[in-house]
């Protein structure tokens, strides 16, 4: 089942902070082909007119794909598995995971986009490791979805907005 969602501020959200109004599209994790870290590629209609089709597609698709890359059980995973039972796992205290440089390797992809691709188009992308996984969400600044000039610091905003929300909440 496929699920797209836009959330927006609520006005006493924008009480509180009056400059920081965004509206949110989430794209669900995709169970169709199990378990695996697997994001809709499903193009949203919030999206629309924001960003192409094309440039929304290679970003779920690479980000899918590190995932995969992450997860992917090899040689090299059990070996590493290997060495922390035998060190007690005080190896980990040296060497990062194959799955730790993974995630670091999408925090970075991600970040790149947003810079060069999402900022410009006033969105942002949210890590999905950020979410629990669960999602990969799109954060937009509503004064760019009405046409009225907006900066990236707007969204920044939004997001630490949301974060706290979010936190507070658990």
């Amino acid at each position: 089942m496929r699920q797209i969602w836009l959330k927006m501020s609520s006005p006493e959200q924008s009480e509180r902070t009056p400059r920081t109004c965004c509206a949110k599209v989430f794209i669900q994790r995709d169970y169709t082909e199990g378990t695996a870290c697997k994001f809709q590629t499903k193009f949203p209609p919030e999206l629309e007119g924001k960003v192409e089709p094309s440039v929304f597609d290679h970003t779920v698709n690479t980000i899918n794909a590190m995932y995969f890359e992450a997860e992917r059980k090899d040689t090299r995973t059990y070996c590493e598995g290997c060495l922390a039972c035998l060190t007690a796992y005080t190896v980990f205290l040296c060497v990062d995971t194959h799955y730790e440089k993974s995630l670091k390797k999408i925090g970075r992809f991600i970040q790149e986009h947003n810079k060069n691709v999402y900022s410009p188009r006033g969105l942002m992308i949210v890590d999905p490791i950020e979410r629990g996984l669960r999602v990969v969400s799109f954060a937009a600044s509503l004064r760019k979805l009405t046409s009225i000039s907006f900066n990236a610091a707007s969204i920044k905003k939004c997001l630490t907005h949301f974060k706290r929300k979010m936190i507070r909440s658990f």
